[in-house]
């Protein structure tokens, strides 16, 4: 009859293989992964200094002033202006209903007022707004600042101006700037 082995004997005759170590294997993964670790802590130390050190590559690219003089030949933007007509009166007056008004909608309206006592159109009471004024600011660069009842504006030659007209020319006059317009009006730096 075969005995069995028990393996809590020490006495027994046979070799026994030793037991393979699971450290060996489990510090080659932790040496590669602290290595990761400091390679990637330097570059993020690094970077900030890269990027410092070469701004051309990253970060907004801003033309300097100094070389704007000769402007590209880009459409000039229209000045935006709100007609005094679209604004909302906060003055509370009372509006009178006139006595000849049809309370039944037929889609037609009368002439009343559109035709004088001679029977010929009627001029209008109240004239059209005038061109709405602006101010010149600065002139440089080629570009003029101005200035109206909505804001500031950089104009060029050939940009659209609160008036309607267009920038003819920025020429300098008796020490002061002027812009002439292509309706001939000249608008002078203050």
């Amino acid at each position: 009859m075969q005995e069995e082995h028990d393996p809590l004997d020490t006495t027994a005759d046979e070799t026994v293989a030793p037991r393979r170590s699971r450290r060996s294997s489990s510090t080659t993964v932790d040496r590669v992964l602290a290595g990761a670790g400091v390679v990637l802590a330097c570059s993020a130390a690094m970077f900030p200094w890269y990027v410092f050190f070469n701004p051309d590559k990253f970060g907004i690219r801003v033309s300097p002033m100094d070389q704007t003089r000769d402007l590209p030949q880009v459409d000039a933007r229209n000045v935006f202006s709100v007609s005094p007509m679209a604004l909302v009166s906060r003055e509370k007056r009372e509006q009178k209903i006139p006595d000849d008004l049809d309370p039944l909608p037929t889609a037609t309206t009368s002439d009343a007022g559109r035709k004088g006592p001679d029977e010929t159109p009627a001029k209008p009471v109240q004239p059209f707004p005038g061109g709405e004024g602006f101010r010149l600011l600065h002139v440089s660069n080629g570009r003029a600042m101005i200035e109206d009842a909505s804001g500031l504006f950089m104009v060029k030659i050939g940009s659209v101006l609160p008036d309607n007209s267009r920038v003819a020319t920025l020429e300098q006059r008796n020490g002061k700037w002027v812009i002439i317009t292509t309706t001939g009006a000249v608008y002078e730096n203050e």
